[in-house]
């Protein structure tokens, strides 16, 4: 008997014989076609077509003063040799010393490094990095759907990704995002090659993703825990009898891409600091009275005198975030009968059920033009339901979706320690538009099965 191919091994485990179309099992099994490559090269060109037009439009004209300024001064400090210093103390003085920081995690001003020392710190050059960047995360989110479900089902999902506000406005943005979401698609792509194989070096590269979208957001910690819950409880074939050499590898190549960062700061700040010292004011400014009552319910506020002292602590970043991580935990104790309310709103918020008008002018602020956060909206609500329905659909063909619901889980866990953002949503929006192109294809599908019953029991008329 002839053995089985690897990628038709990959494909029997993601939608096992009894799924209901044998026809979707040969195209992902198969190579991707000419037909598809053409197609999505046209899609990736359309995504790059919309988010040049952003940045020339509207996003090198922003001049406002939040997170991305951080990101693209220690990109240029990196550059100029000066390392992962405070880069606004030299701002009001000259003269000062800087002292180290760690206010974000690293890889977003690290990926822009070469950008700044090949481009003299341009702007404009690290807004295009994150163009090309994000154009990729498109074209992988079409080549995890095609995995899952076939061709027609890649294409769809990277058309509403190549226009699908809520991706491209954020990669004309100087922020985690772009880096966070393609980081994101790449590990749930590896996770299911993973599932199908059990190779560890699959394991390897899994945990090596996992280890740098940690570096991009701190919250992405959870994703390799979480992507492995099938190899811990799951019964997949190809992963029997491996399931601690799997785990183990995974782990290595995550504490691999990790440590050394972990180290430097280990060696750099009084306190003990893992990935960044933000956790400290973004619990603070979450947890106070001004957001815990009214109109900001949900939010955050880093009005100096507001949540947040009106000075610091002294000593440094690290200590400052001992000190505010646990005044605001003092704060929560203090005030737990209302932490419910919080927390609910908060994800009410990053889900856009609570309040979603505000984003409106709270995304204008970081950069997201009114008009995007708008547009966004009107794609957002019926993605969101597609989606829920194509969860429904993969499940009865017996596609794994645990690995596709895995980001809505990390952000929500994030949301309920932090505030609600529509932007902290954007690791799992690409799951939502692949399981919305599941159900799309699905349901146009029944349609054109429906007609053409319809078209053979209508009856013959002769022509008069």
């Amino acid at each position: 008997m002839r053995p089985r191919s690897r990628e038709a091994r990959v494909e029997t485990l993601t939608i096992p014989p009894t799924a209901p179309s044998t026809t979707v099992r040969a195209l992902v099994a198969a190579r991707p076609s000419r037909r598809f490559l053409v197609a999505l090269a046209v899609l990736l060109a359309l995504a790059f077509a919309v988010r040049v037009g952003f940045v020339m439009a509207s996003a090198r004209h922003d001049d406002k003063f939040y997170d991305a300024a951080w990101y693209e001064l220690v990109a240029d400090g990196v550059a100029r040799g000066d390392g992962f210093v405070d880069p606004f103390v030299r701002i009001h003085d000259p003269d000062a010393v800087p002292g180290p920081t760690a206010q974000h995690p690293p890889l977003t001003s690290l990926v822009l490094v070469p950008v700044a020392w090949a481009t003299g710190e341009s702007q404009l050059a690290m807004r295009f990095t994150m163009v090309v960047l994000g154009t990729v995360t498109v074209g992988l989110i079409g080549l995890l759907a095609r995995r899952l479900a076939g061709e027609t089902t890649g294409l769809v999902a990277a058309g509403l990704a190549a226009v699908y506000p809520y991706l491209w406005v954020n990669d004309g943005l100087i922020m985690s995002e772009t880096i966070s979401a393609l980081l994101v698609v790449a590990a749930m792509y590896t996770a299911y090659v993973l599932f199908g194989s059990g190779r560890l070096r699959s394991a390897l590269a899994l945990g090596a993703l996992c280890g740098l979208a940690t570096l991009a957001r701190a919250e992405l910690v959870l994703l390799a825990p979480l992507l492995l819950v099938p190899v811990v409880f799951g019964r997949g074939e190809g992963l029997k009898g491996m399931r601690i050499r799997v785990v183990g590898a995974v782990v290595l190549g995550a504490a691999l891409v990790v440590t050394p960062w972990v180290a430097y700061n280990r060696a750099r700040f009084d306190e003990p600091t893992f990935v960044s010292t933000n956790d400290g004011i973004a619990m603070l400014g979450s947890n106070c009275d001004a957001v815990y009552h009214g109109g900001a319910l949900g939010l955050t506020n880093l009005t100096p005198g507001v949540c947040l002292p009106d000075r610091p602590p002294p000593g440094d970043d690290s200590v400052a975030a001992r000190v505010y991580r646990d005044e605001a935990i003092d704060y929560m104790r203090e005030n737990a009968s209302r932490v419910p309310v919080v927390v609910a709103a908060r994800i009410g918020r990053n889900w856009g059920f609570f309040r979603p008008g505000d984003m409106v002018s709270w995304n204008a602020n970081e950069g997201r033009p009114r008009a995007v956060t708008r547009a966004g909206m009107w794609f957002y609500y019926p993605i969101l339901v597609l989606a829920v329905a194509g969860t429904v659909v993969a499940r009865r063909r017996r596609i794994r979706v645990w690995p596709l619901l895995v980001p809505a889980v990390v952000v929500t866990v994030s949301t309920v320690l932090s505030y609600g953002q529509t932007r902290f949503r954007v690791p799992a929006e690409p799951s939502l538009v692949i399981l919305a192109s599941v159900a799309l294809v699905a349901l146009t599908g029944r349609v054109r099965a429906r007609r053409g019953r319809t078209d053979a029991d209508a009856p013959a008329i002769a022509p008069g």
